[in-house]
């Protein structure tokens, strides 16, 4: 897509096109910023003064905290007559963590005895590895909020970990044994009792 911009430069000459296009980053460039260098083919002046497509590549710098769907102007690289250039910003899926909006989320999965008596567990971050205190009686689903961890900004967002109950294998004797054993401990406990209301 292309528009020409109103009106005329210092110089009398009518301003160049701006041009624009779409650049795909990941989660992390988003967190921390980055480099990345960007191919595109964008209308050039040649010297006969006839404007022709060319493969164009320009080092584009990431702010940390870039959003979705965010546009970056980098002034005098649209090409033909130095219009401007209009990189939409668009986050590419994470295998872990997911975006909404300036939040992210994550999966975390604990153990039944680390939900039911509380546990410290490593938690992964965009920004690395941390200590992260499950409570007590935690259930599946319940989100622990990690504020200000999400993408930066003006309002950094907040990295919410989402704890899913993971069940340890129940293949061999003693490890049925154990759950035979839970089962008896809590015998008088229904979990369908408010399908039965």
């Amino acid at each position: 897509l292309h528009r020409r911009r109103a009106g005329h430069g210092p110089d009398g000459r009518a301003p160049g096109q701006d041009h624009h296009a779409k650049v795909a980053i990941t989660l992390l460039d988003a967190c921390q910023g980055a480099k990345r260098l960007v191919s595109l083919r964008m209308p050039m002046v040649e010297a006969t003064g006839h404007t022709t497509l060319q493969e164009r590549q320009l080092e584009v710098n990431i702010p940390k905290g870039v959003r979705q769907g965010q546009h970056l102007r980098l002034a005098g690289q649209g090409g033909a007559a130095a219009g401007d250039l209009y990189l939409e910003i668009q986050i590419l899926p994470h295998p872990l963590f997911r975006l909404d909006g300036s939040d992210i989320y994550f999966d975390l999965p604990v153990a039944p005895w680390e939900a039911a008596l509380g546990a410290t567990v490593t938690a992964p971050t965009p920004e690395g590895s941390v200590q992260l205190s499950v409570p007590p009686g935690s259930s599946q689903g319940r989100k622990l909020r990690l504020k200000g961890k999400g993408l930066p900004g003006k309002v950094p967002g907040d990295l919410y970990a989402v704890l899913t109950i993971a069940l340890p294998p129940s293949a061999s004797e003693p490890e049925q044994e154990a759950w035979r054993g839970l089962a008896r401990a809590f015998a008088a406990y229904n979990p369908r009792a408010a399908l039965e209301a």
